[in-house]
């Protein structure tokens, strides 16, 4: 970690290693800033973006424990504008107008955690999807001002999948849904949801969709690399103010907004380790979570990889690939944070940065290889 620090490969990194329950590594290096000499700190707050989509999902699957509904269940039985779903068939560039096809099913609560539905992504997703759901104020989840979760996710119903239901995995809005969903289903917004059956019950102090003042201090700063070397940046895709944590905001996004420690994050994946239980709080029982960590998406592809409910999970064919044995869970967010969880060998890890550059990737390979090469038995 220091040597890519030294080598200007990156700010700085957080990295949380628990094997058999127990920590064996927990460390940061380098700069929160450069310029100050400011040393980033282990316990700071990162904004963990898609890693939120876990959490989400859990959610979902508490819920469903609760039999408030069916993974089966179409979506429109609780938000009527998915009940007349169409799929897009041609998209015109030129002028964005579009043809659609009738959906030859609907869309389901197991579409929406496998990512099989056809709903796409807004702003990062395909061009077609970015443009459609631009033109329909459909947003990533992020800084969202003047739209309501709920109104959102009812417009998007109205506007045509990407693909027929199933027949594909892609990433998409399908967790912000499923967030809307949890709230529909609980009766709470997700922050309450969040805070009341997660974050307390599992004395994680430090996650928010909403960073409290009192702690902005402890927010990192985001870096970009460039020709000219590391540099902080204020906002990331050229319009998102990388203060959003810090704004007060009622739009939760399930599928990006929380912002968290690694420290916190590492007691939500041990819970799942621990097959839905941590330090005598049982959040799920253990065959939702083997269900939630093994393929769900049948034949479909994820390159050598499959998808369970909510994470990617290593096959036995992908497992050659990597030091990471088959049934490895894994996911990461959009500003450099990721984690896995490798049940054969009882391991949580985690390496949390907050920057995008060239040398992300090579410190994400090099990163797997130096924990593996570490397990001495």
């Amino acid at each position: 970690m220091n040597d890519w620090v030294t080598k200007k490969w990156l700010n700085g990194a957080v990295v949380f290693i628990a094997r058999n329950g127990k920590i064996v590594f927990h460390k940061s290096a380098g700069y929160n800033d450069p310029e100050t000499n400011a040393r980033l700190d282990k316990n700071a707050i990162f904004r963990i973006a898609s890693q939120t989509k876990a959490i989400t999902s859990v959610a979902v699957m508490m819920l469903w424990e609760e039999g408030r509904f069916s993974l089966e269940d179409p979506v429109s039985k609780f938000i009527p504008s998915y009940d007349n779903e169409k799929v897009l068939d041609k998209f015109n560039p030129k002028d964005t107008s579009y043809t659609t096809v009738p959906a030859k099913r609907q869309v389901t609560i197991r579409d929406l955690l496998t990512h099989t539905s056809g709903i796409g992504y807004a702003a990062i997703g395909t061009p077609e999807a970015n443009s459609i759901y631009a033109k329909n104020k459909i947003t990533a989840g992020l800084d969202v001002k003047d739209d309501k979760l709920a109104d959102a996710m009812s417009r998007l119903g109205a506007l045509p999948l990407m693909f027929q239901p199933g027949e594909k995995w892609m990433y998409g809005l399908n967790v912000d849904l499923l967030g809307d969903l949890v709230e529909i289903w609980s009766g709470m917004t997700l922050e309450e949801f969040f805070a009341k059956r997660i974050f307390q019950p599992l004395a994680m102090h430090d996650t928010y969709f909403n960073v409290p003042q009192e702690k902005a201090d402890r927010l990192v700063n985001f870096f970009i690399e460039d020709s000219t070397g590391i540099k902080k940046e204020g906002k990331a895709f050229g319009q998102l103010d990388m203060t959003y944590p810090l704004k007060k905001k009622e739009y939760f996004s399930g599928g990006g907004g929380l912002s968290s420690t690694i420290y916190d994050y590492a007691v939500f994946l041990q819970m799942l380790l621990n097959g839905g239980e941590y330090n005598g709080v049982r959040i799920l029982a253990r065959n939702t979570v083997r269900m939630m960590t093994i393929n769900q998406i049948g034949e479909l592809s994820l390159g050598e990889d499959k998808f369970g409910l909510g994470f990617a999970i290593i096959t036995d064919r992908g497992s050659r690939l990597s030091p990471s044995q088959a049934g490895t869970y894994s996911w990461g967010g959009a500003f450099s944070t990721s984690y896995w969880v490798d049940p054969k060998e009882n391991m949580v890890v985690l390496i949390y940065r907050q920057m995008w550059g060239v040398n992300i990737a090579e410190t994400d390979k090099a990163f797997k290889t130096l924990v593996y090469q570490a397990i001495n038995d």
